[in-house]
C-alpha cells in the first residue's frame, strides 16, 4: 500500500506524490526516525511480480549506492514491504531539467554550460567507478533551489564490463537521447553517456531535440544515419566554442567523440573564455572522407565523341581502297543500319504507349478503391467530446476503449496524448486517445481539535498552497484549536488549487478589566458580578493603606482596561486604615488678598502620603485662615502649595520629623465624618474642598498657623518650613505678597 499518509517500512511517512516514470512512482516522505524529508521511489504495482523489472529496480539502488558525489542523488535505504519494493533517497527541493527547458528554453549559454559541467562531473565519477548511466536525459537531471545539479535514476545503469545493454529483442533507454551504438543494440560504454549529454546540451541551448520522428524506430534510424541541424543555425547566439563542444560530443563515430567525461568537462571549463568564443568550427577526419566519396565524374561531351569518330573514319579510309568503292560500301551499310533501328523504335513507341495506358488505369482504379489520405488533427488538451467531434469531422474514428490515466500536468477529462498526430492517414483510421484522470489527489484529513500550527504543517507537507484561517471566540475550546474545516474531511482535494479553510478558536471573548480603586467592598462585588468576573472571599485582602479605610486601593488584574475573560478570578486589597507610623496634622494657612478689599481667588494644592490632591478654591476680599489636614509618612513629607489669582504665591513644606502628633491608625473614613460648615464672609465665596481629609477652621490644640500673603503678617508660633513667592524658603513662616 502506497497511499498518502502510509508509513512505509514502519519509518517513512508518505506525504505527497512528486513524480514518476514508466517503472516507478516517486513520493516525498518524512523519515520519522531521523526527522528529515526524503524521496521514496516505489516500483509500480503492475511490475511487482515481474522479475526483470524487480532486478532492474534493485540494480538502480546498487548502482547509485556505490557512488558518492555532490552531483549524484544519494541512496539512503532500500526495502520491501509485502509486494512493494522501494528505494529511499535524498530529497531534492526543486525541479527537473525537463520542466525548466519546457518553461524557459532556450536557456542562457552560461547557465547551460554550468549545468552540463555538473552533469559531466557526475558522469566522470560514475565512469571511474565502472558504472555507465545509459539513460541521461533532462527528466533524470534534478536542479535544487540552490542551483545544485543532481543526476538520478540509475535504473538501467550497468557496470562498464557488461557485454551488452540490450534485453532480448529490445533496447532499454529513451530513444530521443540514444547514442547510435545504443540504437544498434551493441555494447555501450562511457562515450554513449557523452553522446546523450551532448543532446541534453543541444536541447538546453535550442529548445528542441536534434532528431524527431513519427515512431521510436524512425528516431533511432536518424541517430544512425542522418546529420542534425547545427545548433548555431537554430540559435545564433550560441558561441562557436560551445557549438564545437556539442558537435564533438554528438559524433556518430564514438572514436571522434571526447575520450572521456573528464575531457568534455575540461573543454566546458574553457569554452566561454573570450579567446575561444569565435574559434573555427571543429572538423573531423570522416568529413574529408565523405567529400572524397561524393566526387563527381565529368560526363563525355558530344564534341569529344564526334572528333573520335572522325579520327577513326580517317584511319579507315586509308585502308579501304578508292573513294568510289568506299562510298558504295558506306551506302549499303547505311541501309542496313536503318533497317536495324526502325523496327526497335516502332516497338518502343508502342510499348511506351501501352505502359502509359496501364499506369493511367492503375491510378484511376486506385483512386476509386483506396481511401483518400486525411490529416490527423491535434486534439491534445481538449475534452473527449470535442476531440471525438474533431476527429470524426476529419473522417477518422476514436478507438474503443478510450484509455485513462492519472496525470500531474494535464487537467482532468482532457486528452493527454493520441496515437497519431499531425500526419496523413487513411480516411476511417482509428485514433487511440488517452484521457487524464487528473492528479493523484491526497485525502483531506480531519484536523478538528488539533492545534492550528500542527494542521498547517500537515497540509503544507501534502503540498497545500492555500490555507485560510478564520478565528472565532469560543468558551469551550482553548485558543489556537481547530473548531471545524472546509472542505469536510475524508474527500480528496487539489493541494495546488483548492483552498482549505480552518475555523480556529480565539478562546473566550475578552473585555476590559473594570477599575475598582476607591470602591467599597459591596460596590466592587456589584461591578464584578455585572462583568461576569469572580471575587472569591479568600481574594478579598485587608491591609493598612493611605487610602480611605474600607476602600479598594489595589486590584489584580491591576491595569484598567486590561483584557480579561469571563470567569476570571479577581483579587482586591481594601484599606484597613492608615499605617501605624503615619502622622496626621492640621495646619492653619492664612492668606490675604492681593489688594485689601478687592476679590482674589485662592487655590490650595496638597501633597502628602495619600497622594496629590486639590484642597479647594476660595474667593476672598480680606485675610482668611484655612485649616489644612495632612497625613505624612516616613518616606513621604507633606506640602501645601498656594496660588492667588492663578499666580504661584507660596509653598509650605511639612517634613515628617516636624510632625509630633500620631493619628489613630484606623481613622473614620472622611465621607462618614460630618464636616462643619466653613465660615464664609459676606464678601467671599468658598468652593467646596476636594480633599477628603481637610478640616474646617476651629480650635485644634495641634494646629499650626501659617500666614501667607499678608502685607506685614507673621507666622504664629513655630510653623513649617515655607517657600517665598519666588520659591525660596525664608525659614520664618512668613511670605510677602
Amino acid at each position: 500500500m502506497t497511499a498518502i499518509g502510509h508509513l512505509l517500512g514502519g519509518r517513512y511517512e508518505l506525504l505527497s506524490r512528486v513524480g514518476g516514470g514508466g517503472m516507478a512512482l516517486v513520493y516525498k516522505a518524512r523519515d520519522i526516525l531521523l526527522n528529515r524529508f526524503v524521496a521514496v521511489k516505489v516500483l509500480r504495482q503492475q511490475f511487482m511480480h515481474d522479475d526483470e523489472f524487480v532486478r532492474r529496480f534493485r540494480r538502480e539502488a546498487q548502482s547509485a549506492a556505490a557512488l558518492s558525489h555532490p552531483n549524484i542523488v544519494s541512496i539512503y535505504d532500500v526495502g520491501q514491504e509485502e509486494d512493494t519494493h522501494y528505494i529511499v533517497m535524498e530529497y531534492i527541493d526543486g525541479a527537473n531539467l525537463n520542466e525548466i527547458i519546457r518553461e524557459r528554453a532556450p536557456l542562457a549559454v552560461n547557465e547551460s554550460v554550468r549545468i552540463a559541467s555538473q552533469i559531466c562531473d557526475a558522469l566522470d565519477h560514475a565512469h571511474q567507478s565502472q558504472i555507465i548511466h545509459r539513460d541521461i536525459k533532462p527528466h533524470n537531471i534534478l536542479i535544487g533551489t540552490n542551483g545544485r545539479v543532481k543526476v538520478t535514476d540509475f535504473g538501467i545503469a550497468r557496470a562498464a564490463t557488461s557485454s551488452t545493454i540490450t534485453q532480448t529483442g529490445s533496447v532499454v533507454g529513451s530513444v530521443h537521447y540514444f547514442s547510435p551504438e545504443h540504437a544498434k543494440g551493441v555494447a555501450t560504454g562511457e562515450k554513449s553517456d557523452i553522446y546523450s549529454l551532448g543532446i541534453v546540451l543541444y536541447q538546453m541551448l535550442t529548445g528542441r531535440l536534434p532528431f524527431l520522428g513519427e515512431s521510436p524506430i524512425s528516431v533511432a534510424l536518424k541517430h544512425l544515419q542522418e546529420p542534425f541541424e547545427d545548433p548555431r543555425l537554430v540559435n545564433p547566439s550560441i558561441p562557436q566554442s560551445v557549438e564545437n563542444v556539442i558537435l564533438r560530443a554528438m559524433r556518430k563515430n564514438p572514436l571522434e567523440r571526447y575520450a572521456s567525461a573528464q575531457d568534455m568537462l575540461d573543454d566546458l571549463a574553457t569554452c566561454l573564455q573570450p579567446q575561444r568564443l569565435n574559434e573555427p568550427k571543429v572538423r573531423f577526419p570522416s568529413d574529408a572522407d565523405e567529400e572524397e566519396q561524393t566526387r563527381v565524374i565529368p560526363a563525355i561531351r558530344p564534341e569529344m565523341r564526334s572528333s573520335g569518330e572522325e579520327t577513326l573514319a580517317g584511319k579507315g579510309s586509308r585502308k579501304n581502297g578508292p573513294p568510289e568503292e568506299r562510298q558504295t560500301r558506306e551506302g549499303a551499310a547505311e541501309k542496313r543500319k536503318r533497317k536495324k533501328w526502325v523496327l526497335p523504335v516502332i516497338f518502343g513507341v508502342i510499348a511506351a504507349i501501352l505502359i502509359a495506358i496501364l499506369i493511367w488505369a492503375i491510378f484511376a482504379l486506385k483512386g476509386q478503391l483506396v481511401s483518400p489520405d486525411v490529416q490527423v488533427p491535434t486534439v491534445v488538451n481538449k475534452t473527449l467530446e470535442v476531440a471525438t467531434a474533431e476527429l470524426e469531422k476529419a473522417g477518422l474514428k476514436v478507438a474503443d476503449p478510450v484509455l485513462y490515466e492519472q496525470s500531474e500536468t494535464v487537467d482532468k477529462d482532457l486528452v493527454i496524448r493520441q496515437s497519431k498526430q499531425d500526419m496523413p492517414v487513411k480516411s476511417g483510421s482509428l485514433i487511440t486517445l488517452t484521457v487524464s484522470l487528473g492528479k493523484e489527489l491526497p485525502t483531506l484529513d480531519d484536523y478538528t481539535g488539533k492545534l492550528y500550527e500542527d494542521a498547517v504543517e500537515a497540509l503544507q507537507a501534502q503540498g497545500a498552497k492555500n490555507v485560510d484561517k478564520v478565528e472565532k471566540f469560543n468558551d469551550e475550546a482553548p485558543a489556537g484549536t481547530v473548531l471545524s474545516q472546509s472542505p469536510a474531511p475524508g474527500g480528496t482535494y487539489d493541494p495546488e488549487k483548492d483552498t482549505i479553510t480552518l475555523n480556529v478558536s480565539k478562546g473566550p471573548e475578552s473585555f476590559p478589566m473594570p477599575n475598582l480603586i476607591g470602591m467599597s467592598l459591596s460596590e466592587a462585588r456589584a461591578e464584578l458580578t455585572k462583568s461576569n468576573l469572580s471575587l472569591p472571599n479568600d481574594k478579598v485582602l485587608q491591609e493598612p493603606s493611605y487610602t480611605t479605610k474600607g476602600k479598594v486601593f489595589k486590584q489584580f488584574p491591576a491595569e484598567q482596561n486590561e483584557l480579561v475573560t469571563p470567569g476570571t478570578e479577581v483579587t482586591i486589597w481594601i484599606s484597613s486604615g492608615y499605617p501605624a507610623d503615619a502622622k496626621e496634622k492640621t495646619w492653619n494657612v492664612t492668606v490675604s488678598p492681593a489688594v485689601e478689599g478687592q476679590t482674589s481667588t485662592v487655590k490650595i494644592l496638597l501633597t502628602d502620603a495619600r497622594g496629590d490632591s486639590e484642597w479647594g478654591t476660595k474667593k476672598i476680599k480680606t485675610t482668611q485662615t484655612f485649616p489644612i489636614k495632612l497625613v505624612v509618612s516616613p518616606d513621604k513629607e507633606g506640602q501645601i502649595t498656594v496660588y492667588r489669582d492663578d499666580q504661584f504665591l507660596d509653598r509650605i513644606r511639612v517634613p515628617y520629623a516636624d510632625v509630633e502628633q500620631t493619628p489613630d491608625p484606623t481613622p473614620t473614613p472622611p465621607e462618614e465624618t460630618p464636616t462643619p460648615p466653613v465660615d464664609t464672609p459676606a464678601d467671599g465665596t468658598i468652593e467646596q474642598p476636594t480633599n477628603d481629609g481637610s478640616n474646617p477652621p476651629g480650635d485644634d490644640p495641634g494646629n499650626e498657623n501659617t500666614s501667607v500673603g499678608a502685607a506685614n503678617g507673621k507666622a504664629n508660633g513655630k510653623g513649617p518650613e515655607k517657600d517665598k513667592g519666588n520659591g525660596e524658603d525664608n525659614g520664618k513662616g512668613r511670605a510677602n505678597p
